[in-house]
């Protein structure tokens, strides 16, 4: 199968590039910088600016599917509404509709979780749920996959919640790092579950939406069990070799503090629940191979120095 992939040098466009092509697939990789794509089986195409329109055609020749992860990644301060709906919405209208003129066969769309819901919620989200985003970014999602959906192409969308994995960047980045801290850290009261991705499944879910053209739909998609803020420390400390060292710190001294501070995104961040469940796509047949401990564990031993004399770590 010859494949598109936009985003493709992204964090999940590298890993899902290289997963597709180690398969057998022929791999058109667009992406604004191709520097880094050089591989077998991977042909690099530069991707247009997604802000102005974008003639689609020249990328999709000769191409049998198309799996779409390009666009603004995340919600974020000092992006207008409009932005997020052009490169969001507007270009994926006009790519669904370019592959559906050019005879793709297939089409599959790279949502968020946050098209359905906010960063927490108070219950386990399904697909049954009624979605409610509450930014620009989820909304924009949300607008892109009606219009896949829309787009009378053989299409499956997935809603993944925060993917992890090596060469991860942003919030897990950041709590790598301080789970790299030689001192005990005040985490270990916290249980608040947390319903995370490893970057290795959902390249699973990927090539099981193409290899099954009969499967359309919206599909959360997540690891099978949700994980605590104080089993993810540990299993980071773990990758580091590491005992957890965790303190039962009450939470409720972080949520009064962050909150007089004005840091109640950081409070969510840290202190609240997001579970998805992904039962309908695993009725589907895709299984998630990877648990999120020791996902988690792994890409901490990727990330760690390597000590002179010794072999690093791979998790691939």
């Amino acid at each position: 199968m010859k494949i598109l992939i936009t985003g493709a040098s992204g964090f999940v466009g590298q890993a899902l590039t290289r997963d597709l092509a180690a398969a057998g697939h022929q791999v058109r990789a667009a992406a604004r910088s191709t520097t880094t794509i050089k591989s077998e089986n991977i042909e690099p195409i530069t991707l247009p600016d997604l802000n102005e329109p974008v003639d689609w055609a020249p990328l999709l020749d000769g191409i049998d599917a198309v799996v779409h992860l390009a666009g603004i990644a995340h919600a974020g301060p000092g992006i207008a509404e409009d932005r997020y709906d052009r490169v969001n919405r507007a270009a994926t209208a006009e790519l669904a509709a370019a592959a559906a003129r050019s005879g793709v066969t297939r089409f599959v769309f790279v949502s968020s979780i946050r098209a359905q819901s906010g960063p927490t919620a108070d219950r386990v989200l399904t697909e049954a749920d009624v979605p409610i985003p509450t930014d620009p970014y989820g909304r924009s999602k949300l607008a892109a996959e009606q219009v896949v959906a829309a787009s009378g192409i053989s299409c499956a969308i997935l809603r993944p919640v925060l993917i992890y994995g090596p060469g991860v960047k942003g919030n897990l980045a950041g709590l790598m790092r301080l789970a790299a801290l030689p001192v005990p850290l005040p985490f270990g009261a916290f249980a608040n579950r947390r319903s995370l991705l490893s970057v290795d499944n959902l390249n699973g879910a990927v090539r099981h939406l193409l290899d099954t053209p009969e499967i359309s739909g919206t599909y959360v998609v997540a690891d099978r069990a949700p994980i605590t803020l104080a089993e993810i420390i540990a299993a980071l400390r773990a990758g580091l070799g590491r005992r957890p060292g965790l303190l039962n710190v009450p939470p409720a001294w972080f949520r009064a503090a962050l909150t007089a501070l004005g840091r109640e995104a950081m409070w969510q961040r840290l202190g609240g629940a997001l579970v998805a469940d992904p039962s309908r796509l695993i009725a589907t047949g895709w299984q998630p191979r990877v648990e999120t401990s020791d996902g988690i564990e792994a890409m901490a031993q990727a990330a760690a120095p390597r000590k002179s004399g010794t072999a690093s770590v791979s998790t691939r």
